[in-house]
């Protein structure tokens, strides 16, 4: 019995030992894992900070520092102004140590966040946040997961601060809960202080408010004034804000007004009536002249009608030309459209009370046509009285016994009378057309070089005289060349005194003619 006892105990020995070794084997080779205690997960929150700025601090302390938009006090204290409703003790002064312990606004009892403020014996601030629950108390979660939130929260705080843009949070009573780094800046240069609650540095502008959330706002700085497009979003009871830089396009709209003043007062200026019309042929742009040659209602056109109520009502006050009927004035009206719309177009009205103007139509960029307004009544008179006078002066000529041509300084016919075409037909376009029918069949026709030489003198300012052997049956004619302004010359033919007209026969005798004007 005894060997057999002895035997058991031993195989047993060695099957404990067996299981001891592989236990110490498994101990040895499992991976290192971080002690609870002596993690940074449950290490003590605390800050240090002298003059505002900070010190030292735990890695909690540094953990909630990097999610503020400053790592110093004042960035601290926007943080802890979200969670604590009392932070006088911050403000307080001390010459020696003291200890105030600030509780949370969220949780009840132990639950509550706690926020010990110590003044230290060399003037330091040491804030303390002790977590809910106790004081060691700590969340353990996958590394992976925890590494990956980490990562993503940075990454979100790097683009929210680096935005060109001003970024709010507001709660449900309209108070900045969370701004990004670019809307602490534009507070810091606006001079207001960065105290909790956050100030509001954008200040509205009512009369610049666009549709829907979109509003403009401006902030005055120290460096001028700046102009924010802000857009709002709603989320639950709280709203986010978006304010984008808009001083390139207040600049840019300011620009346009003053360009828009600029030509208001050219156009005022104008005795010429201005209307333009948009793409949708609504009136969009006007001048004091339109009114005072068409006589529209000042009320009527600042309500921008459009162009067929506009023509209407000229039609209403009899400033249009009248046409047979209604039908072939709405035509007349679309073929004025298309015409300024398609390219420069002019028409003349006839009024009935007497007066004409001159209607331009000319296209504008994006459908626009602009029509002109101008009144000629003065013009047409004047070149109605001209051209009655240059009648006139005409009948005068016509009337007179002697053959009249002008010439001017480049040898064209600029007028004649009836009787030069009675004498010598047509007038014909140029001074050697002329002088081809004053030579008629003759070689040389006797007279005519006299003739050419004087009017083909430099000196316009001596008046000549000669005869010349008219057409067949004329006999001899009596020529005086008398300078004119411009240049110009005047040729007058008259019939010949009696004694020339016995010495010269009125035949065609070369011979006998010339003999005649040599005798003469």
């Amino acid at each position: 019995m005894q060997p057999a006892l002895t035997a058991a105990i031993l195989t047993g020995s060695a099957t404990l030992a067996v299981l001891l070794a592989l236990l110490a084997m498994r101990w040895l080779d499992r991976p290192a894992r971080p002690s609870l205690l002596g993690s940074d997960l449950v290490a003590p929150c605390i800050f240090l900070f002298r003059d505002g700025q900070l010190i030292d601090a735990t890695a909690p302390a540094h953990t909630i520092l990097a999610g503020c938009a400053r790592p110093d006090l004042a960035g601290l204290r926007l943080w802890l102004a979200q969670r604590f409703d009392d932070l006088a003790a911050l403000d307080e002064t001390a010459d020696g140590p003291t200890r105030r312990e600030v509780f949370g606004t969220d949780g009840t009892g132990s639950a509550r966040l706690r926020l010990v403020v110590e003044h230290t014996h060399d003037g330091a601030l040491r804030l303390t946040l002790i977590q809910p629950g106790s004081e060691t108390a700590g969340i353990v979660v996958d590394s992976l997961s925890q590494q990956s939130l980490e990562q993503e929260l940075a990454l979100l705080r790097q683009v929210l601060d680096a935005a060109p843009m001003l970024i709010t949070r507001r709660d449900e009573q309209d108070r900045i809960v969370w701004a990004n780094s670019s809307y602490l800046d534009a507070a810091e240069r606006s001079g207001a202080a960065p105290l909790w609650p956050l100030p509001e540095i954008l200040s509205p502008e009512p009369a610049a408010a666009h549709d829907g959330n979109d509003r403009r706002a401006r902030m005055d700085s120290l460096d001028g004034v700046h102009w924010f497009d802000c857009y709002t979003h709603r989320h639950g009871t709280e709203t986010t804000s978006y304010a984008l830089p808009a001083d390139a396009e207040v600049k840019a709209e300011q620009n346009l007004r003053e360009f828009l003043q600029t030509l208001t007062k050219t156009f005022a200026d104008l005795p010429i009536g201005l209307a333009i019309f948009d793409r949708e042929r609504h009136l969009q742009l006007f001048n004091p002249a339109l009114i005072d040659l068409t006589g529209l209602p000042v009320g009527f056109v600042a309500a921008r009608p459009s162009l067929y109520s506009v023509l209407d009502q000229l039609r209403e006050l009899r400033m249009v030309p009248e046409p047979r009927d209604y039908r072939s004035w709405r035509r007349q009206i679309s073929t004025l459209e298309s015409a300024a719309a398609a390219g420069h177009h002019v028409e003349t009205w006839s009024l009935p009370g007497g007066r004409t103007y001159r209607v331009t139509g000319r296209p504008h960029p994006d459908g626009a046509i602009a029509f002109l307004f101008e009144d000629i009544t003065s013009e047409i008179t004047l070149t109605r009285k001209f051209r009655a006078d240059l009648a006139l002066g005409m009948q005068v000529l016509d009337g007179l016994d002697q053959a009249l041509i002008v010439f001017n300084a480049i040898g064209q016919v600029v007028m004649s009378n009836r009787v030069y075409a009675d004498l010598w037909g047509p007038a014909p376009p140029r001074l050697a057309d002329a002088l081809q029918t004053w030579r008629g069949d003759w070689n040389e026709a006797p007279g005519l070089a006299e003739l050419t030489a004087a009017l083909q003198m430099d000196d316009a300012t001596t008046r000549l005289t000669g005869l010349l052997l008219g057409p067949p049956k004329t006999g001899m004619l009596s020529w005086h060349v008398t300078p004119l302004p411009g240049s110009k010359r005047l040729l007058r033919f008259a019939p010949s005194d009696a004694a020339v007209e016995k010495a010269v026969p009125a035949v065609a005798d070369p011979e006998r003619a010339e003999a005649a004007v040599a005798a003469v």
